[in-house]
């Protein structure tokens, strides 16, 4: 079953896209329980700093430096399915035995929380090395944005259901019994974590091919660093990568802390953010097939750092209502950008490294994420604590003789600086991305207008039977006719 074949039929290659469709839906739900904003609660509960907060969103970046031995591991047993499926399920044994930290002294259950977050993301960084590989070579490139589209929508949306109802257990259990909460939502994420892996090897390895006669590690590693165009889109995913992980760790921190939002609220912006990215996924996988994935960039890039800035300013919102509406409208868009710049860059990669050498240029770009998401997270939190007492205000003072105003145009503290800083950033990003080369090359107005005609047919291709189906209109019109005769009487 974890044996790699010679040859894959149609059929059997649609059955390994189902199964790896699956796949991640369970790893979705996983993360959902364990992970992300669930996560982060759990670390604020036990007294965790931004710093410390920082290593935990660090650590992910920092354990891909583990693909490089991988690649050599990959390269020697040539065995990728086999060793996706042990290390991913190495890693679940592990979540599903995080249920006993909430039960342990705060110092203590916080150090082993950071030692089972670096033993959890090895195996996952030495699991996700083979099954990229694995995938470069058994999902055809004319089908790679559809396919991941497919796979990342279904992914999103379990992790959406997931989230919601961790984000519920935890706000409606009582405090006495938070530790519990959170140890049944680790056990829940160990289990789903197990059919993930079921589904793992219910997809067909095709043979590695060979990439030609045996060259030493290091010199193989320079390949990617060498190829011009290559070391650019390094450039570019290393700056993206620093931008973003600058603040997108540190949002459920600035919702919890400064805002002073409760657990639930959060989950459902969380929520919000991926049920966006989930619907829009399927028109940026076509999108990105039909064009180019540095137009679908180009567009999605600006709109998610100019939400990055619009939250820096939402704390001057004139009310709660206003504040949360606002909060819920910048996570949506973010959601939308942020599912174009996941799939592209995604893409980009495959698409950019050679048939046979995948496993060294992804391996590359594994390297890069490594060193870029795990010194923007620590950076952040180092800045966050030098900000915490900080504060920027611009007023606008107007005085006479006899009276004086004063109002408050603009008020920067604490998270906000940081946010700010990562949007400059932001800048630097759309020109390294300026110097990829993918191709044929596509105006941002034309991806925009080919998002809105995908969007419109998408909407337009509900019928009225759907409709019907969904919204029993009959129905509606016999309860209207039923209360209109009853005002009668």
């Amino acid at each position: 079953m974890l044996q790699p074949v010679s040859d894959i039929s149609a059929a059997e290659l649609e059955a390994g896209q189902q199964a790896l469709v699956r796949d991640l839906a369970w790893a979705s739900l996983s993360s959902a329980f364990c992970g992300g904003v669930i996560l982060t609660a759990f670390a604020l509960s036990i007294g965790a700093t931004p710093i410390v907060i920082g290593l935990l969103a660090a650590i992910p970046f920092f354990t891909q430096a583990l693909q490089l031995p991988a690649t050599v591991l990959i390269e020697r047993q040539r065995r990728r399915k086999l060793l996706a499926f042990g290390a991913n399920t190495a890693a679940r044994v592990l979540v599903f035995a995080m249920a006993a930290l909430p039960f342990l002294p705060g110092n203590l259950a916080l150090s082993a929380l950071v030692a089972a977050e670096i033993a959890i993301c090895a195996f996952v960084a030495v699991g996700g090395c083979a099954m990229n590989s694995w995938m470069h070579e058994l999902i055809p490139q004319a089908s790679l944005g559809s396919f991941f589209a497919r796979r990342l929508f279904w992914g999103t949306t379990v992790a959406c259901v997931g989230t919601l109802a961790a984000g519920a257990l935890l706000d409606h259990i009582p405090p006495n019994r938070t530790a519990l909460a959170y140890a049944t939502c680790f056990a829940i994420a160990g289990l789903a974590g197990f059919a993930s892996s079921s589904f793992v090897a219910r997809a067909p390895e095709p043979q590695m091919r060979d990439a030609g006669p045996r060259r030493p590690m290091r010199e193989r590693m320079r390949a990617p660093f060498r190829d011009h165009n290559f070391r650019r889109l390094l450039v570019f995913l290393g700056s993206w990568i620093v931008a973003s992980n600058l603040a997108a760790p540190f949002f459920t921190v600035f919702l919890i802390d400064q805002l002073e939002y409760p657990v639930g609220t959060v989950t459902t912006l969380w929520v919000s953010m991926q049920f966006a990215n989930a619907l829009t996924l399927y028109l940026w996988g076509r999108l990105s097939d039909r064009l180019t994935n540095k137009a679908v960039l180009a567009v999605a890039l600006p709109a998610y750092f100019a939400c990055l800035l619009a939250l820096c300013f939402v704390d001057n919102a004139p009310g709660p209502r206003s504040q949360l509406a606002i909060l819920y409208l910048l996570h949506i868009v973010m959601g939308v950008a942020s599912g174009g710049i996941g799939l592209a860059t995604g893409n980009l990669g495959l698409k950019l490294a050679p048939r046979g050498e995948g496993t060294t240029y992804l391996a590359a770009i594994g390297l890069v994420s490594a060193v870029a998401g795990g010194i923007a997270p620590i950076a952040a939190g180092t800045l966050a604590q030098l900000f915490k007492l900080a504060k920027l205000s611009a007023v606008i003072r107007f005085s006479t003789p006899w009276t004086a105003h004063e109002l408050s145009i603009l008020t920067f503290k604490h998270w906000e600086f940081v946010f700010a800083i990562a949007a400059a950033l932001g800048l630097y990003v759309l020109h390294a991305l300026s110097r990829v080369n993918e191709g044929h090359e596509v105006s941002e107005r034309q991806i925009m207008q080919e998002f809105a005609i995908e969007a419109w047919r998408s909407i337009g291709s509900i019928g009225s039977s759907t409709l019907g189906a969904v919204f029993p209109f009959e129905r509606l019109s016999e309860r209207r006719k039923w209360w209109r005769a009853r005002e009668d009487r």
